[in-house]
């Protein structure tokens, strides 16, 4: 096999409305603005968002995960307005196992953006991303239970829900009282609603 760090990803990912990119240098600024201002939403599902926040940390936190996807670890990306520029939110292929080709999508959105389509076309994506130019054979996206909202993307996606594991869930909020994790999987893009998504052949 060969290995993961000699394996190229194009990048970035474009479709209608959005610019997929991992982070760079410079990103902590927007990054920390729009957690900031989602503060309220993501403290309940997102262990990051519950911790002091400041935009050092934050381009530490850019700088780290660019240099987990120069090495194949994790692959976060942002996502961006493609007309304005602006930070969206967050997103990537997350738990990788390049043996088997298979990958977890998680997702976050900043709260002025959010209820307008970005997360679903973003792990729309994905998805596509992951399965034509990664050659995944499966692609997972995990939620509480009770998050209707998350629910809805992997739904709308044609994923399959596959279980629900009780007590799983160990990253929610306290207050939130479901401890259980819906797991979804797809195995192919066979029945994946149709989207205009392309990456270039800049590799990172």
């Amino acid at each position: 096999m060969t290995h993961p760090i000699l394996i190229e990803l194009p990048t970035p990912i474009l479709t209608p409305r959005l610019i997929l990119r991992p982070p760079m240098a410079g990103d902590g600024k927007a990054v920390h603005e729009a957690t900031v201002e989602s503060m309220t939403e993501l403290k309940l599902w997102m262990r990051f968002a519950r911790e002091e926040s400041s935009v050092e940390k934050a381009e530490v936190n850019a700088r780290i995960a660019l240099s987990k996807f120069i090495l194949r670890e994790d692959l976060r990306m942002l996502f961006f307005d493609r007309n304005t520029g602006s930070l969206i939110g967050s997103t990537g292929l997350h738990h990788c196992n390049w043996d088997y080709r298979t990958f977890m999508i998680g997702y976050w959105v900043r709260t002025s953006c959010a209820g307008k389509g970005y997360v679903t076309e973003a792990a729309h994506a994905l998805t596509r991303y992951a399965f034509d130019e990664l050659k995944a054979t499966r692609v997972e996206i995990r939620c509480n239970a009770s998050n209707l909202k998350s629910r809805g993307i992997p739904e709308r996606l044609g994923f399959e829900l596959e279980a629900i594991l009780k007590n799983e869930d160990t990253l929610a909020h306290p207050e939130i009282t479901c401890r259980d994790h819906a797991y979804y999987a797809r195995t192919s893009i066979e029945g994946l609603p149709a989207l205009d998504v392309s990456w270039p052949s800049v590799m990172v």
